[in-house]
């Protein structure tokens, strides 16, 4: 990847937009003003099918077979109002202080799917249109939290809220604009000086951002991978190069910025395919002023829950899920996820450690998991 010698911000073109086929409004959200401005964006989008529901449930989600019941919520975006458990800030360690919800249910096609096994129901893309309930957990829980806030690593960052780690914001902000409603009043300090938002995306949308008076409040993290990952796995996504030309504008236009390498498997010379991401995104930051770069590493892992329904939505995907070739990791809670074997993740872990140091040297690693 070359890197280019001047960008112009204003002609941003993203690779990947993701437009619904049909929106439906729960009544209790058809009268609040963000309502407005996502019928106003999905209508310029183009989209003829919006619907003001007589109440407040999604009916006729479900097809005749899995596969149609998965492919028709896929396009489908639902405006509904947050209750009252969705406005409580959570605790979200390693990432951040805490997480709060734009929205949940993603429109990418990611075969190892994060959100499988923990979302009920058809994988309908929910927005919130009370956004100022949600937005309201920033000021309850700023000045508090135990991973960023107060602590010798990462204490410049304030107070952190991670932004919908049940979607991907990027994905879905042309036709919600969330996120910037988000960046604009953090940035103003509605919140005061000492928060920071993050997100995590797979997409190249960034046109919009560029241009937000962000104050460097908030930090955009790409999600990336080797080569054969991306292109096998995550389908209805930018390409790794849109996404680095995304990382380049957004850190140029002065945001602090990150990547997500995830999830890291050990495929077929995983070494020189990871080597060439880091050399790619080395490339794409370099000569940027000024650069806020982190890095978050997370391997591949499953649950028996997330592989039935991954399975149910991708029946011929070659995504390894043997339990055989895995280590069982229990929660506190007694719940099993299926991660590589020891030897295998210490092997990853140093190799990366290494060689993140030596090929991006700009970047800080947070953690490893």
């Amino acid at each position: 990847m070359t890197t280019p010698r001047e960008l112009d911000l204003t002609t941003i073109s993203p690779t990947r937009l993701w437009v619904p086929k049909h929106v439906m409004i729960t009544r209790a959200a058809a009268d609040l003003p963000h309502t407005a401005e996502i019928i106003r964006r999905c209508e310029r989008a183009g989209v003829d099918d919006i619907r003001v529901l007589s109440g407040n449930a999604l009916t006729s989600l479900r097809g005749a077979t899995e596969r149609e019941t998965y492919a028709s919520a896929k396009n489908t975006l639902a405006v509904v109002v947050a209750p009252p458990s969705a406005l409580k800030p959570q605790p979200i360690p390693p990432s951040a202080d805490w997480r709060i919800d734009l929205a949940r249910g993603c429109p990418a096609h990611c075969q190892y799917c994060y959100l499988a096994g923990s979302l009920q129901g058809p994988p309908v893309t929910r927005v919130y249109a009370n956004i100022d309930d949600v937005l309201d957990g920033i000021r309850t829980s700023a000045g508090r939290g135990s991973v960023t806030r107060g602590t010798l690593e990462r204490g410049d960052e304030g107070t952190t809220f991670e932004l919908s780690c049940y979607t991907d914001p990027l994905g879905i902000e042309s036709v919600t604009g969330s996120l910037a409603a988000a960046i604009t009043r953090v940035g103003a300090g509605d919140f005061g000086s000492d928060v920071q938002l993050r997100f995590t995306t797979k997409f190249d949308d960034v046109g919009e951002l560029v241009g937000l008076d962000h104050s460097g409040r908030t930090r955009i993290r790409f999600s990336v991978n080797a080569a054969e990952v991306a292109d096998r796995f995550e389908g209805g996504t930018a390409r790794m190069p849109a996404r680095l030309a995304a990382l380049r504008a957004v850190a140029t236009a002065g945001y602090r910025v990150g990547l997500t390498i995830a999830p890291v498997m050990p495929v077929p010379g995983w070494r020189e395919q990871y080597g060439a991401l880091l050399d790619d995104v080395a490339a794409a930051v370099a000569g940027i002023e000024d650069l806020d770069l982190t890095a978050e590493i997370i391997t591949h892992r499953f649950t028996p829950a997330s592989k039935e329904v991954l399975l149910g939505w991708y029946p011929r995907t070659k995504l390894e899920m043997d339990e055989d070739l895995r280590s069982q990791k229990r929660s506190k809670f007694g719940g099993v996820k299926y991660v590589y074997p020891k030897q295998t993740m210490k092997e990853m872990r140093e190799w990366f450690t290494e060689e993140l140091d030596r090929r991006l040297p700009a970047a800080r690693l947070l953690y490893w998991t």
